[in-house]
């Protein structure tokens, strides 16, 4: 699909892969909304990169919420991209620890929803908006692309509720892709390795260098841009669809 002039969400489009595809797509000549529950970071960037940029702050499992992100994206465009990226770990533990202590349900649940519902809940509401669209001559509407993790295919010891939320999202990616194949809508998901966020790269080197000894090559931690950039490839690209894609140079998670 062609990007320019089109209109794309980007949810946790505040943090270090949002914001660096956020940046990619403006680039590109899209209108984004950069939704994201830190509305000050969002607004941040959105002034950083013009009109092409709205902030809309939010929870990605509030539908109202995720209404006003649709709404604002339609303001600036076809509403024909949503990024899925809002997500993350919120609890390190293994099912029942050394002491025998089992894990707490409520993290593994909390998990969950701030990864795998809101990946669905975004993409079920903004792919019910896109299912209007004019398709183009290939008959697409719209384009799907939600972030995993390797983590989802070899999650390590004490990962299992990331991992599973994870799994879960690309579990989702070829039945997503079959159910909206008849309204012209792509489905994909990226798997990222380790990648060097802002946040990640400010750490000390006793904890970023272990993270990269076993990535192959390139061997060093990903950049968000190359995240960005695997997106605008799965937009642009008509016969790429029901894919989950490792980002990773080779790495392989070792089980701690």
């Amino acid at each position: 699909m062609e990007l320019r002039d089109r209109a794309a969400i980007v949810t946790g489009g505040a943090g270090g892969l949002g914001a660096a595809t956020v940046r990619h797509l403006v680039a590109a000549g899209m209108g984004v909304v950069i939704f994201d529950r830190a509305l000050d970071a969002a607004e941040v960037l959105a002034k950083e990169l013009g009109a092409k940029a709205v902030a809309v702050g939010g929870d990605v499992n509030d539908d109202d919420d995720v209404g006003a992100a649709v709404r604002a994206a339609q303001e600036l465009g076809t509403l024909s991209l949503v990024v899925n990226v809002a997500g993350g770990g919120v609890h390190a533990g293994r099912t029942v620890d050394r002491t025998g202590a089992p894990h707490p349900k409520d993290a593994f649940v909390s998990t969950m929803a701030m990864n795998a519902i809101g990946t669905f809940n975004v993409t079920r509401l903004a792919c019910a908006a896109m299912s209007t669209n004019e398709p183009t001559a290939d008959g697409e509407r719209g384009i799907v692309v939600n972030t995993a993790s390797i983590a989802g295919l070899e999650g390590q010891t004490g990962q299992v509720a990331y991992a599973a939320a994870k799994a879960a999202i690309l579990g989702m990616t070829l039945p997503m892709a079959r159910d909206m194949a008849p309204i012209g809508i792509r489905v994909c998901a990226i798997a990222p390795g380790t990648m060097g966020t802002p946040l990640l790269m400010s750490a000390p080197d006793s904890i970023t260098k272990p993270l990269v000894e076993s990535v192959v090559f390139p061997k060093r931690m990903g950049k968000p841009s190359e995240f960005a950039l695997l997106v605008e490839s799965i937009a642009t690209n008509p016969y790429l669809n029901g894919e989950n894609i490792r980002l990773d140079a080779a790495l392989r998670f070792p089980p701690k």
